[in-house]
């Protein structure tokens, strides 16, 4: 299927193909490359994993995935045997294709779906089954984000062009994605780093599409509509501007995004990117604000990079309002860039006041945090 992805006059091309187990791949295209118009995937793939399930917790009131089935996925293959190179010399991967920009696909060992559907709302009492009810299909979406062909890469040394083509693949997901029966909140992120707990060394993200609001994208919801009701004006505006005029935790100003380490920083290294505009998620962003993001997004994790003589670990999680019109009015999407490392050989590790109570202790002050980070600029 040939389409154009995100904005109209995108120059951004996009095909899509299915896989042998019958996923769906997606070739989006730099500017000015020619597509990839047809693959051959003649694997003889077992039938696709699925069938997980939804547990309900009522002593949180949180959703649960059981996925057994990801018991069996790939873990730290040599780069020789990665699943998400291209398909070159007879060795058969994920990616069926000898050259590619960037590709995303439905992952093989998804948490989520492949079904999709509505998930009920849990009862008291569900059939006489007791206080733990009855377990729902694990219905929504995973996929696999794929930032490059070059195994031994990184986000950070994409250039602005392919870092441009992964900003449009997220904004075309989660258009797309947002739109499936039952859907309703889309998270694109990234882990790097076998510290992290990456399977894959491959430069790649994912995003969850899930059948209901994450529980940390449910109370930053809460927050933003109580604020919004109570002040009139939304919450994320007002840090941003807070921390703009207070300065000495700001790391980088733009056009249209700025960054900062958050006054309550959890993280030794956490970082947080900004629209100055408040729109809902990465769809909504302006042809402008996406070329900026491609360009300031590679510098912060850069900057990581440079704090210390080997790659540091992250998480890059894009925070998009959930899929209601209560939570798009008030939300305002964001990037929070979380690293563990404290020190050139230390990691933060959640320990008991973090795991169990969810009270974070933080031994590295935002300030002097955003300071180093200021100081890594190139």
């Amino acid at each position: 299927m040939r389409t154009t992805a995100g904005q109209a006059g995108s120059r951004h091309e996009v095909r899509s193909h299915r896989l042998a187990d019958g996923r769906q791949a997606l070739f989006f295209s730099d500017p000015g490359h020619p597509p990839v118009d047809h693959i051959d995937d003649p694997r003889a793939l077992d039938p696709r994993a699925g069938g997980g399930q939804l547990r309900f917790d009522r002593l949180t009131g949180e959703w649960v995935a059981v996925a057994a089935h990801r018991q069996a996925r790939t873990y730290l293959p040599p780069a020789d045997q990665c699943p998400l190179c291209p398909s070159r010399d007879g060795r058969r991967s994920e990616i069926p294709a000898p050259d590619y920009d960037v590709v995303v696909f439905e992952n093989r060992f998804p948490s989520l779906g492949p079904d999709l559907g509505q998930l009920p709302e849990p009862a008291d009492d569900d059939a006489g089954r007791g206080l733990w009810g009855v377990p729902a299909p694990a219905v929504g979406r995973c996929e696999v984000v794929v930032f490059t062909p070059d195994h031994h890469g990184s986000f950070a040394r994409l250039g602005p062009e392919r870092a441009r083509t992964v900003v449009e693949a997220w904004a075309q997901r989660t258009a797309a994605l947002s739109a499936l029966p039952g859907i309703r909140h889309v998270f694109p992120f990234e882990n790097r780093g076998q510290e992290i707990g990456v399977t894959l060394h491959h430069p790649h993200g994912q995003i969850y599409a899930y059948p209901y609001p994450a529980p940390y994208a449910a109370r930053l919801a809460e927050r933003s509509r109580r604020h919004l009701a109570a002040a009139g004006r939304p919450l994320m505006g007002e840090l941003l501007r807070s921390e703009s005029e207070a300065g000495d935790r700001m790391v980088l100003q733009g056009e249209h995004f700025s960054a900062y380490v958050p006054y309550a920083a959890r993280w030794p290294l956490e970082v947080h990117l900004v629209p100055h505009r408040q729109v809902p998620d990465l769809a909504a962003l302006s042809a402008a604000e996406r070329d900026e993001l491609a360009v300031l997004y590679p510098d912060l994790l850069a900057r990581l990079d440079r704090l210390y003589p080997t790659p540091t670990p992250y998480i890059a999680a894009w925070h998009q309002a959930p899929v209601n019109d209560a939570d798009r009015e008030a939300g305002w999407l964001h990037l929070q860039l979380t690293s563990p490392r404290r020190a050139e050989d230390k990691l933060k590790y959640l320990a008991g006041s973090e795991a169990a109570m969810g009270a974070f202790i933080n031994d590295v002050p935002a300030e002097k945090a955003a300071a180093r980070l200021r100081e890594a600029a190139r």
